[in-house]
């Protein structure tokens, strides 16, 4: 057996899949340009490096179970002004991540709230994060269930252990007591830990009429409003961070005290 063979048979029984795809390139590369020892194995291993690197990040796009698989490549900048792709442009560095922050998006339907929100959970991924994204009434329908199981503990450590959660198309119906309690337990437990990105075609200002309590839903909101970045896409964008406190009047709705 060559050299050339026993080495490949040792990088299979090593299972440096990374390596053998390119090993044999590699070494016809160092013949060729009289590559020293240190330079070949430098870039073998740089070879191995990356495809582990390409693994782990498929697998954390799988984790994260995008509706679609969507990118800034393909996300059209051009329809918003001036003022929301520089909101856009500085999440797209990803300090958010690193700050904990959380961002919300509104705007009517069509307007590219799950585009973007799906794009920034790549970026997250490509920054080693542990994503998921779903949609609001899916997560709520998976509690109920995981109740009837007797699976309930089990699932909201599993959520409360992601990076970023994405909630997707959130307010399209009322809560009820029992999906208010869960959302609340959710907020409560990652607001801190973990970034949240919620979509939506609700403003701000009629979040609390969806809870079935409004105690419940002011400390919700003043947890994740107080840190979050608010893009409007079907008109101007812009960070906020404040301390909101919320009252509740007659006619239910929230004024910042």
């Amino acid at each position: 057996m060559s050299n050339e063979l026993q080495l490949m048979e040792l990088v299979k029984s090593l299972k440096l899949y990374g390596i053998l795809d390119t090993l044999e390139s590699r070494l016809q590369q160092a013949k060729e340009s009289n590559i020293s020892y240190e330079e070949l194995l430098a870039t073998l291993f740089q070879d191995e490096l990356e495809t582990l690197e390409q693994h782990a990040l498929q697998r954390r796009i799988d984790t994260a179970k995008f509706e679609e698989v969507k990118t800034f490549i393909n996300f059209d900048m051009g329809r918003y002004s001036t003022q929301i792709r520089h909101a856009i442009n500085d999440l797209m560095t990803g300090k958010f991540l690193k700050e904990r922050n959380h961002i919300i998006i509104m705007g009517p339907v069509g307007t590219g709230k799950t585009h973007l929100s799906q794009a920034l959970g790549m970026l997250a991924c490509q920054k080693n994060k542990k994503v998921k994204f779903i949609a609001t009434n899916e997560l709520l329908n998976e509690f109920y269930r995981a109740r009837a199981d007797e699976m309930h503990d089990k699932l909201f450590k599993r959520y409360a252990k992601f990076d970023l959660l994405i909630l997707d198309d959130f307010g399209l119906k009322p809560l009820s007591a029992e999906q208010s309690s869960d959302l609340y337990d959710l907020i409560a437990t990652t607001h801190i830990k973990s970034s949240l990105i919620i979509t939506t075609n609700r403003k701000i200002e009629k979040w609390m009429e969806l809870f079935f309590d409004p105690v419940m839903a002011n400390a919700a909101l003043d947890r994740v409003v107080n840190k979050a970045y608010r893009i409007i896409l079907d008109g101007d964008s812009y960070r906020k961070n404040f301390t909101p406190k919320f009252k509740m009047e007659g006619d239910k709705k929230m004024e910042k005290c």
